[in-house]
């Protein structure tokens, strides 16, 4: 017997309200309407633009490291405007904004552009404070090592740092998670923008967006208790 069956059976027998049997029903009949865009969207967002985020955030901190010339005002302003303004503001001005200068960009890349670039933004600082956080007697060794300036970078300093940056960068996916969201603002049909359609269908906002707002809660807390497994085994023994 199916739950729907089961739920009519308890409302004849007046063990369960006619309304609560019909919430049951709908939100159960929701759930695999708002789940397909979690697999097919949602989760996808998320990883491609934290993926890309990341790389480009690596990439902006070793330029305000070094201290490249005009590369390094670049990054700063890059960051300052993109911290310093809302990500649905950033989201309007490449999908709306950007045709009017002749520049046309699908709802998806939008998004994933968007959200990248604040990946970038604030991960960027975020490994910026865990290198300078290595000990300098770190390159001194690397460089008795015959290693490169680069080298030293890429084998001895980063692998430190990213340890270092591990919490705040799972931090920061937890928060994408959620910003993609704001997708639907730009028409992309992730979960949330699925709620809103069922909503709009059912006139059930509340328990539809709580569906969701569950939904949104047992991924973040999957991805949370992955990371903190994953900063275990990462942390250097007897810390």
């Amino acid at each position: 017997m199916d739950l729907i069956s089961y739920l009519q059976n308890l409302t004849h027998a007046g063990l369960v309200s006619e309304r609560a049997a019909d919430v049951a029903t709908l939100m159960g009949e929701a759930f695999t309407e708002l789940l397909i865009p979690v697999i097919e969207l949602t989760i996808p967002l998320a990883a491609v633009s934290f993926a890309l985020g990341l790389a480009l955030a690596v990439v902006l901190a070793l330029v305000r490291i070094k201290e490249v010339p005009v590369a390094t005002t670049l990054a700063g302003f890059f960051i300052w405007f993109v911290r310093g303004t809302p990500m649905l503001v950033q989201l309007f001005i490449v999908f709306f904004g950007l045709p009017g200068m002749g520049l046309t960009v699908d709802p998806i890349p939008s998004a994933i552009l968007v959200f990248t670039a604040n990946v970038g933004a604030y991960a960027s600082e975020i490994l910026r404070g865990a290198i300078g956080a290595v000990p300098k007697g770190q390159w001194a060794a690397g460089r008795s090592l015959g290693l490169t300036e680069a080298g030293v970078m890429r084998l001895i300093v980063l692998p430190q740092a990213m340890r270092t940056a591990f919490p705040a960068l799972v931090n920061t996916l937890l928060g994408l998670i959620k910003d993609t969201s704001l997708a639907s603002a730009v028409t992309v049909v992730e979960m949330f923008m699925a709620a809103q359609l069922a909503a709009a269908r059912t006139f059930e906002p509340f328990w539809l967006y709580m569906e969701a707002a569950f939904i949104y809660l047992m991924i973040s807390t999957v991805v949370a208790a992955a990371g903190a497994a994953l900063e275990k085994r990462l942390a250097l023994p007897g810390r």
